[in-house]
Order: structure tokens, then C-alpha cells, then sequence
């Protein structure tokens, strides 16, 4: 829909609705009206079919919260007579603002020739007028380029450590055989005779001046006579190429990483975007990761957990000895500091032992009667402490 629609279209009066109606409100008013309005229940009716486009059009615009203030900001300015100026005729009288200026030759058109603004409200003191003491502010000149993303695979120990990768990419980059200036080796573009480099043409039409690219030169300022053959006067081909990415230590699943200045060239000698790189971590088969501690489960005997034992535990840069007090039970948590994951700046975070008691399954007719001793030196004090906790809970 174009600009002038949301002038010459009341679509709360569409809706029927008022204009301090609730999103709640214009969406109830919608869909019973879609429900009245729709095709398939109202067939071969044409003034039914044109009502239901005219209600999915209000709707689209008062639904959406950015749209609905640059339309009833619109139509306060100019519904209002907000803009007027004299006529040409009548005694000099004051009429209003006549729209065939506003949605003339200064306005943009799709490919069916329709005249509409891309930006919406703003753009119509943002891009297209001077006059009246305004100034002009339509984009010309350097334009940034696109932002880049991409995805980078990384197994645990890269992520903790860090580590520093290669990524190939498939998007535009500069050419390298103009260097970016699209002009073929040997030549350089010239200044736009047109527009005098500026990018812009500016036409008067009665209390206002009209700014729109420069035809002659696309907007750049600069005309290319011979284009370079590889990238055919753009400045930026599409190609393969592989970059060299630094991750940092300490990184997590799903961490974004910005590269700037590693994006898609800018337009008109603007500055390149940037790259984004997100980040994957391949689990590890003996560790886990929490924050900048990691995990690991130590399996130990019966015997170790009730007598106590020194382990040997792995981590991602050798060994550390922990000390299991006796009696520890299983799912017991033994904290190691520093042994975790790099914190930025200085230090680390810690290694967590879970303890896990081993029962075996299977017995030698040693170690079975060595069980039975123990058992019978060990059990009834055990079951009275059972039952004595059994019991606590239940009154509790």
C-alpha cells in the first residue's frame, strides 16, 4: 500500500473502530469482520470481496504497533491541513497542501509504477523535501556495507582453551582487481558530469525542492566507463573465501562472536559490515560444562567410600589428586578451584568431582565373605539408623 492511501483511507472508520482503540479491540473488530467478509462465505459478491481486502489492509497497518504511529502521525499532519500554502489563484486564499506534489515525480515507484515511500513516514522530511528552512537529508555518498553470519563448529576443548580456525565463506567481498572501485585495471571512474559527484539531483516544484538519485550515475557520484571484468563495475564479487577466526577461551554453545570490519563491502567506498560468527561446542565424552565450571564423574568402590581413598582425576590439562573423606556417599560433589573453564581477565573457574559408589554385581567367593563379615559387624547399628531416619519422616 502506498503513502497516499494512508491519507485518502480511514481505516479505523474501516474497522469501526476508534482511534484510542486497544490492540485487543482492532483485533476482535478484524476478525468478526474477516468472518462476515470472507470469499468463501460470500461468493461471486464483489463489493463483499473488495470490503474483506479493505479490512486485511487496515488491519495489517493499525496491528502493527510501528505502522499505526507513522499512520495516524501521517494523517494528523496532513488530514489535519497541517501543511497548507497560498494558492495560485482565488485571491490568495490558503487550500491544502496539494498531494500531487507530495506523491509526483519526487516519489519512488515499485515495478508496477505505483509511487509509494520505502521508509514510511519518516521518510517524506528525511528524504524529500528541502525548502522552508529545512535542509536536504536524502542517503547519498559512502553506505555500509551488509552484515555477515556464519557458523563455526568447535569440539569442547577449543572452546575452553580457545583456538584459532579458518572459516570459508561464500558471500561478496571487494574485488581484488579493481580494489573495489569497479573501473577496469588501468582506468579510474570519473565524476558524474550529471550530478557533479553528489550523488543527487535536486528539481523545484513550487515551495519545495525534490532530492532523488542521480540516474546517471545510480547515485555513487562516479561514473565507470571501462567496468572491470571480474566484477562488472560493481567493486564486490562473490567468491569462496576463507578468513582466519580467533576464539577466544571460555567460550559457550551458542555464543555470537563479532568480527568487525569482516561483513560485505560497503557501497560507494563505505566501510565493510561485520561478521558474525556463531558459535557450536561438540560435547565431550568425559566432561560437562556449567557456566565456567566443569563437571566430571569419578566412580569409586565401597570400600574407597567408606574408608576414604586419594583419586587421580583427569582434567583437561593433566591430573589433580583429590582427597574422598571416608564415608562420602555417592552423588557427593568434591570442588577443585581453578580447574574449570578461563575467566576474561585472569583466573578460571572450578573442576566439580561427582562421586558415584561402584555396587559389583559379581563376587568372588572371597569377596563375598568378606562382605558377609562385614555385614554382620556393620548392619544392625546401619538398620537402626535407617529406621531411626525412616521414622523422622513420617512424623514430620
Amino acid at each position: 500500500m502506498s503513502s497516499k492511501d494512508w491519507l485518502e483511507k480511514d481505516y479505523y472508520k474501516v474497522l469501526g473502530v476508534t482511534r484510542s482503540a486497544s490492540a485487543d479491540d482492532i483485533k476482535k473488530a478484524y476478525r468478526k469482520l474477516a468472518r462476515e467478509l470472507h470469499p468463501d462465505r460470500n461468493p461471486d459478491d464483489k463489493n463483499a470481496e473488495t470490503k474483506f481486502k479493505d479490512v486485511s489492509e487496515a488491519y495489517a497497518v493499525l496491528s502493527d504497533t510501528g505502522k499505526r504511529k507513522e499512520y495516524d502521525d501521517m494523517r494528523s499532519l496532513f488530514g489535519n491541513g497541517a501543511i497548507r500554502r497560498n494558492a495560485r489563484g482565488g485571491g490568495g486564499s490558503n487550500v491544502p497542501f496539494d498531494l500531487g506534489d507530495l506523491f509526483g515525480a519526487g516519489a519512488p515507484t515499485t515495478s508496477s509504477g505505483e509511487r509509494r515511500f520505502g521508509g514510511g513516514f519518516t521518510d517524506l522530511f528525511g528524504s524529500l523535501f528541502t525548502g522552508g528552512g529545512g535542509s536536504s537529508r536524502v542517503r547519498s555518498g559512502p553506505v555500509r556495507g551488509r552484515d555477515v553470519e556464519a557458523e563455526l563448529s568447535l569440539s569442547f576443548e577449543e572452546a575452553v582453551r580457545g583456538a584459532t580456525l579458518p572459516l570459508t565463506l561464500r558471500a561478496p567481498g571487494r574485488c581484488e582487481t579493481c580494489h573495489g572501485s569497479g573501473a577496469k585495471p588501468g582506468t579510474d571512474p570519473r565524476t558524474c558530469p550529471k550530478c557533479n559527484g553528489i550523488g543527487l539531483v535536486t528539481t523545484n516544484q513550487g515551495a519545495f525542492q525534490f532530492s532523488e538519485p542521480c540516474k546517471e550515475c545510480q547515485g555513487v557520484g562516479t561514473v565507470v566507463d571501462e567496468k572491470c571484468p571480474d566484477c562488472r563495475g560493481t567493486g564486490a564479487v562473490t567468491r569462496p573465501r576463507t578468513l582466519t577466526v580467533r576464539i577466544p577461551p571460555g567460550v559457550d554453545d551458542g555464543q555470537r562472536i563479532r568480527l568487525s570490519g569482516r561483513g560485505e563491502p560497503g557501497e560507494r567506498g563505505g566501510p565493510a559490515g561485520d561478521l558474525y560468527v556463531h558459535v557450536r561446542v561438540k560435547p565431550h565424552q568425559l566432561f560437562t560444562r556449567s557456566g565456567e565450571n566443569l563437571g566430571v564423574t569419578v566412580p569409586v568402590t565401597i570400600a574407597e567410600a567408606t574408608l576414604g581413598v586419594d583419586l587421580v582425576v583427569p582434567t583437561l590439562d593433566g591430573q589433580v589428586t583429590v582427597r574422598v573423606p571416608p564415608g562420602t556417599p555417592s552423588g557427593r560433589v568434591l570442588r577443585v578451584r581453578g580447574r574449570g573453564v578461563p575467566r576474561r581477565g585472569s583466573g578460571a573457574g572450578d573442576l566439580l568431582v561427582t562421586i558415584e559408589v561402584e555396587v559389583p554385581k559379581e563376587l568372588t567367593p572371597e569377596a563375598r565373605k568378606a562382605m558377609e563379615e562385614f555385614a554382620a559387624h556393620t548392619a544392625p547399628a546401619s538398620r537402626e539408623r535407617i529406621d531411626a531416619a525412616l521414622k523422622g519422616r513420617r512424623t514430620s
